[in-house]
């Protein structure tokens, strides 16, 4: 699956995008018919700890999933990201499933 990936208000490392890579791609294994995966990554000037926002938005046929979630550290956010998103395409699935 191809993600495509932008960071906000700084640089992100390749480490850090093929990590995210890794784990979008595991999402295929939940519902095969994704089109497009957009993943945004912002970090907030705040003094608080959770600045850092992943954002991912998966294109399927006839709707679109959209997660938000604001952790410590991309990978937190990821991590939590991705299990929301498998939820998702789990029901889903199963819709499409009882209505066939």
């Amino acid at each position: 699956m191809k993600v495509n990936t932008q960071a906000i208000n700084f640089n992100a490392e390749p480490q850090l995008l093929e990590f995210i890579q890794k784990k979008m791609n595991k999402l295929e294994l939940y519902y095969d018919k994704v089109i497009q995966s957009e993943v945004y990554l912002k970090v907030e000037k705040r003094s608080n700890k959770l600045n850092k926002i992943f954002e991912a938005k998966i294109n399927i046929p006839g709707d679109s999933l959209v997660v938000k979630k604001q952790c410590k550290s991309f990978e937190e956010g990821t991590g939590i990201a991705i299990a929301s998103l498998q939820r998702q395409l789990k029901k889903r699935k199963e819709k499409i499933r009882e209505n066939f």
